[in-house]
């Protein structure tokens, strides 16, 4: 029988570039910190060059010199001396290179050929995982994705980088606020008093909206994205747990064209609000408004789905709707532990896209036993870790019960800027807010 070639293909590695680290470090002591931090000994394909790597590290740490005589007296030491080819080999390494310059370079080829072995080595573990019948399907899919993950985030790692290098990024975006006077550096909400507050959505930013039921959480994301998307022409994302992606449309048609909603459903529709759906219409098609109304969706697929469609279409904001329903994987101790696992995902997930997540989040009955009727931060349902792991807290809620329409948004808490209050009109008949001026009138629309 012939032999499939596939069976008989060696992984992958470089002996050379393996060979001129360990070169660089034996010729020059300062090179071993270019790649400390790069590459571990197991990342070495050759065992020997992984004692020997090994060796430099140990004197590397205790602050002692580095070169042949010492790094072979280290391996003396290990007794890994003469399984690593003796002084001879040291001395051939140390002649192999002639300064230690790309000693940075070779230790990514070093590092992208370990990623690859460890890649096959995955994959063969992913395929086992596939006939161990024991666990479900969804667990099964959880293990495998996160030893993907796991290798993604080994091969993205990032490192100590001097200030210097960056300093210039951040004096030149300064310098385009500084001339652009927008009032703010992050992406618009459509409301001016809040992105005055906040500067706008900060990328990487994890924010709250958060109030009790039936205060306008949904509309209010909603009204967010459909400037964000219609107006800036910016992509984004929205996971509706709670509403049907048909039901989310249909707001969102009323809400741009000014639609009463009962009409809408009732089929009641007056002849001018044809006209403005039709206009509504044209407007939220060019929108790049992805929506996944999963009603069962777990933190995993969330960043999975969000990944994909950050690579496809370079979605600018996500919006999760809402907290409490997305599920987890596993068991968990109790409810709080399981929100908080949650929340520090959501915000790993906006650091890794480097886009802000917009959560909406159930309160507590606790504000409903106040006499003030405005929420504060222990009130967030099942907090745990959510005060903690959010960027920005705001809550929604109504000064005055007897005024339905009124309703308040307040920043509770911002890490990098003020706390502040926006007073809102809410035109529940058009499942849309607006800004209240000092003077009682609505805002025109932006």
């Amino acid at each position: 029988m012939v032999q499939n070639d596939k069976n008989l293909r060696l992984p992958p590695y470089n002996i050379e570039a393996e060979q001129s680290i360990i070169g660089s470090i034996l010729i020059d002591r300062d090179a071993v910190f270019k790649v400390i931090s790069m590459v571990d000994p197991a990342d070495f394909y050759r065992d020997e060059h992984r004692w020997i790597v090994k060796a430099t590290y140990n004197l590397a740490l205790a602050e002692k010199p580095i070169d042949i005589v010492s790094v072979a007296d280290n391996l003396k030491g290990m007794g890994k001396l003469d399984f690593v080819g003796g002084v001879t080999y040291l001395a051939r390494l140390a002649d192999a290179v002639p300064n230690s310059a790309n000693a940075d370079y070779y230790a990514k080829i070093v590092k992208d050929k370990s990623i690859m072995r460890q890649l096959i080595s995955v994959g063969s573990e992913i395929s086992e995982l596939g006939f161990d019948e024991s666990n479900d399907v969804d667990t099964l899919i959880d293990n495998a994705e996160k030893k993907i993950f796991s290798l993604s985030e080994k091969r993205i790692k990032t490192y100590f980088v001097q200030l210097k290098d960056f300093l210039g990024n951040s004096f030149e975006a300064i310098e385009r606020r500084y001339k652009l006077k927008t009032g703010f550096s992050g992406l618009p909400s459509g409301f001016p008093t809040l992105d005055k507050i906040t500067g706008g959505f900060q990328s990487s930013d994890l924010i709250i909206i958060a109030a009790r039921p039936s205060l306008g959480k949904t509309s209010l994301a909603t009204n967010i994205s459909e400037y964000l998307a219609g107006k800036e022409k910016k992509g984004v994302a929205i996971f509706s747990l709670e509403m049907a992606k048909e039901q989310l449309v249909e707001r969102m048609l009323c809400s741009a064209a000014k639609v009463d909603m009962q009409r809408l459903k009732t089929g009641y529709l007056r002849d001018e609000d044809w006209s403005r759906l039709t206009d509504a219409y044209g407007s939220l098609y060019e929108a790049p408004i992805f929506i996944d109304d999963s009603p069962d969706i777990s933190l995993v697929e969330i960043k999975a789905k969000s990944r994909r469609l950050k690579i496809e279409n370079n979605i600018s904001l996500i919006i999760v709707d809402y907290l409490q329903l997305i599920r987890s994987k596993g068991k968990v101790e109790n409810r709080v532990i399981e929100i908080s696992n949650i929340t520090r995902g959501l915000k790993n997930l906006a650091r890794e896209l480097t886009i802000p997540v917009v959560v909406l989040s159930q309160l507590s009955r606790a504000v409903d036993k106040r006499d003030s009727s405005r929420p504060i931060l222990s009130d967030l349902r099942e907090s745990g870790s959510i005060e903690q792991d959010a960027d920005v807290v705001m809550f929604l809620y109504r000064p005055d019960p007897e005024r339905r329409d009124e309703i308040d948004l307040s920043v509770a808490k911002q890490r990098n800027g003020p706390t502040g209050r926006v007073r809102l009109w809410f035109l529940s008949e058009y499942t849309r807010f607006a800004e209240k001026t000092s003077d009682g009138k609505q805002l025109a629309d932006s």
